[in-house]
């Protein structure tokens, strides 16, 4: 793992491609969202946070997201992107992303998401099930605050 990354629990290479450059020759703004649901995603299915999703419509739903755009972020290159989860409260779960370019060895962007527990037959946020934080707290290897702080 990256020592830049070493605090982050989940951590995929996205390669940068050509057609995610922008008129003024770095990596367009929404891409580096991309590289961030990319992540969070691989996280998700890590923990199994959508296993309820088909039998009773209950999963995740992006409720917020941020980023903080350090450096530009060129083609060819790999974003190696991490994310880790600070905290769950209620059915708010605020989860931390970094960007760094493997070329440069360096942060390119950092960033913050609230993923919210939803029900989505009966349109309405749901606790984090405690069984689900044990596996978040099993892969984070550490126990994870129940409030947030950003």
């Amino acid at each position: 793992m990256h020592k830049l990354l070493k605090n982050y629990s989940v951590v995929i290479p996205c390669p940068v491609d050509w057609g995610h450059m922008d008129a003024f020759q770095h990596v367009n703004n929404i891409i580096f969202f991309r590289y961030f649901e990319n992540v969070r995603v691989e996280y998700g299915m890590r923990i199994g946070i959508t296993d309820e999703l088909e039998s009773r419509g209950i999963g995740p739903i992006l409720g917020h997201i941020e980023c903080k755009y350090i450096k530009p972020l060129f083609f060819p290159d790999t974003a190696l992107t991490g994310v880790r989860v600070a905290s769950v409260q209620g059915s708010d779960m605020l989860m931390e992303y970094k960007i760094v370019s493997e070329n440069r060895n360096e942060v390119v962007a950092t960033g913050t998401s609230i993923g919210v527990y939803y029900h989505y037959r009966e349109l309405h946020r749901m606790d984090y099930p405690e069984a689900l934080i044990a596996r978040i707290e099993k892969l984070e290897g550490r126990p994870v605050a129940r409030s947030h702080s950003v």
